[in-house]
């Protein structure tokens, strides 16, 4: 288990049938780290001290500030974990846009992004992959694996990439979904993977921005247990994502792009 990433509170539990109880809660640690770009600080985000290289060079990426991995040219973790320092090539205009006109997100953590309009907007994702049922099914039962930390805290989400053969690419927690994205993405690249056959399973539900996050790094076919919203089903027809929500037990809801997800 993540111990570093866990508290344990004392608290009183008020029972149901009268009384009460005394008791410890393990409840997740999240931290406000910095990110620097270019010896600039550009954002502090609240998250989960872990992963934060993948989370930085995620975040530049789905908000269109570096083109790719090789735009870095030095990263590093400092200040035991709370500061991100890159040097990088960067879009200038697309760096503007997060402080020029943000909206904010309907993340749990109140995400913030400046870059919905554009160049992202008009991106589509023409991949021809196809992915049998059985083998969704049994990338939904490798998603529930290794979920210790959630377990324990009830308090954070996932995202994994998977190929489409289910085996996977990375794996990602964080308190805010957007920050667990960003984070699994940035690993992905790090570790120079190619998504453009990749599926992203999430434990949140599926919003526009969700969805264009997927979109800028060309993944696919995007898959929560949870529900989607009217304007991320309308952007993943535009995009061309295959979006999947409600899927658990044994069931899904597939709202875009049916024809990659094979069902005879």
């Amino acid at each position: 288990m993540k111990d570093k990433h866990i508290a344990r509170i004392p608290f009183m539990r008020i029972e149901r049938e009268g009384g009460y109880r005394e008791r410890i809660d393990e409840v997740i640690c999240e931290e406000r780290i910095a990110l620097h770009l270019n010896g600039n600080k550009i954002l502090s985000t609240m998250s989960i001290p872990e992963d934060q290289d993948a989370h930085a060079v995620g975040f530049l990426l789905s908000e269109a500030v570096i083109d790719s991995i090789d735009d870095i040219q030095h990263i590093e973790v400092v200040e035991s974990g709370l500061r991100v320092n890159i040097d990088a090539k960067i879009k200038e205009e697309n760096l503007k846009n997060l402080y020029h006109e943000k909206t904010l997100t309907s993340g749990c953590c109140v995400g913030v992004t400046g870059n919905f309009e554009g160049k992202i907007i008009e991106k589509f994702v023409a991949s021809q992959v196809r992915v049998k049922i059985k083998v969704l099914w049994e990338i939904l039962k490798k998603f529930y694996e290794d979920n210790e930390l959630f377990n324990h805290t009830g308090c954070v989400h996932k995202a994994v990439l998977m190929h489409k053969d289910g085996s996977k690419i990375a794996t990602a927690f964080d308190v805010g979904r957007h920050n667990a994205v960003d984070k699994v993405v940035g690993k992905a690249h790090l570790a120079r993977q190619k998504l453009d056959s990749a599926i992203l399973c999430v434990s949140g539900r599926l919003s526009l921005e969700m969805v264009i996050k997927s979109a800028m790094h060309n993944i696919p076919v995007v898959i929560s247990r949870a529900a989607t919203t009217q304007l991320a089903i309308q952007a993943a027809q535009k995009l061309g994502i295959t979006l999947i929500g409600f899927a658990r037990e044994g069931r899904c809801n597939i709202y875009t792009h049916q024809s990659r997800i094979l069902v005879d």
